[in-house]
């Protein structure tokens, strides 16, 4: 897609000027310089790569060039490698998301900025930054870039979020007319298998939002996944509302009225590596033992035991 175009998709943003492309594409193409906030030198840079998304994220023999843009935060700052594939097994919302991933060929990046061009006294990120003001910018942005012939469809990698034009205006016009967050346009619920009997659902995302993932483990025949799901995105609400005021141990009454209870844990039961608060139901189960693990001295995810292939009917 050339530049001019991606201009005119963006009329309704103002334009600060253009970028030149870098010496490798994988740092940046072809871009233009939103203004996001100009009082605190904010903006949005949005650039054109005529490549399809590298999810592995390079390479350090191989794809150096990849690899050190992956690790310097240009393809977002907590994009870990997989999490297009992972966003296209998990995509509840827009069941064409395989089809579509298939199909493309190049993507345009839209990521914010407040350090281009500021002294070296200067912070990084302004005091009165607002995560969800900036998330709202971006999304924005994104959505008039949808209106591009030939545009597929909208990828958060922070989140491992697919959407589609028509799922991802529905996300945005349900949150502004109800006056929340978009949550499920910025961080994806999943649905894995534990082993024959539980299921874990969890949050990925949350971070751009500075706060901690989620995870609900639960047996399956007890709850429903839709009740789960929306456990997770009230706690989420809560904790932007009050901050992170959840502690390991706290309760809460949730799903099947059944009190569960919060573990903070080092590591997550899949990927990607995050801070994740891992709830359970106190229903006297007895619990897996991957799901009471905190992850200190664990070896990870690999042994978790938690399976990708979750299913489509019980994330409905």
């Amino acid at each position: 897609v050339a530049i001019d175009e991606v201009e005119a998709a963006l009329s309704a943003f103002e334009v600060r000027g253009r970028g030149e492309p870098a010496e490798h594409w994988a740092i940046g193409g072809p871009s233009l310089i939103l203004n996001l906030r100009e009082e605190v030198n904010g903006m949005a840079v949005v650039d054109v790569a005529d490549h399809v998304w590298p999810d592995e994220m390079g390479d350090p023999d191989n794809e150096p060039e990849i690899f050190a843009a992956w690790a310097g935060g240009q393809f977002g700052p907590f994009t870990f490698p997989g999490g297009l594939a992972r966003a296209t097994d998990q995509s509840w919302v827009w069941e064409e998301a395989a089809e579509g991933q298939a199909r493309h060929l190049a993507f345009s990046r839209v990521r914010t900025s407040y350090a281009i061009g500021a002294g070296e006294d200067e912070p990084v990120v302004p005091e009165d930054y607002d995560p969800d003001e900036e998330l709202d910018f971006v999304t924005r942005v994104a959505a008039a870039l949808l209106e591009l012939p030939g545009a597929l469809c909208y990828f958060n990698p922070n989140g491992e979020v697919l959407r589609d034009q028509d799922a991802l205006l529905e996300s945005l016009n349900f949150g502004w007319s109800n006056e929340l967050p978009p949550l499920d346009a910025w961080s994806n619920v999943r649905l894995f298998r534990i082993n024959e009997d539980w299921s874990l659902m969890d949050t990925v995302g949350n971070a751009q939002y500075d706060l901690p993932d989620l995870e609900a483990c639960y047996f399956n025949d007890a709850y429903e996944p839709s009740d789960v799901d929306n456990l997770l995105r009230n706690i989420t609400l809560y904790l932007l509302q009050e901050g992170e005021v959840i502690e390991d141990g706290d309760t809460l009454d949730g799903p099947g009225g059944v009190v569960w209870q919060v573990m903070l844990v080092d590591d997550p039961l899949c990927d990607p590596p995050r801070d994740v608060l891992r709830w359970i139901p106190l229903d006297d189960r007895p619990v897996p033992d991957e799901v009471t693990q905190t992850g200190d001295d664990e070896e990870g995810d690999e042994d978790s035991g938690a399976d990708a292939a979750g299913e489509a009917d019980e994330a409905e």
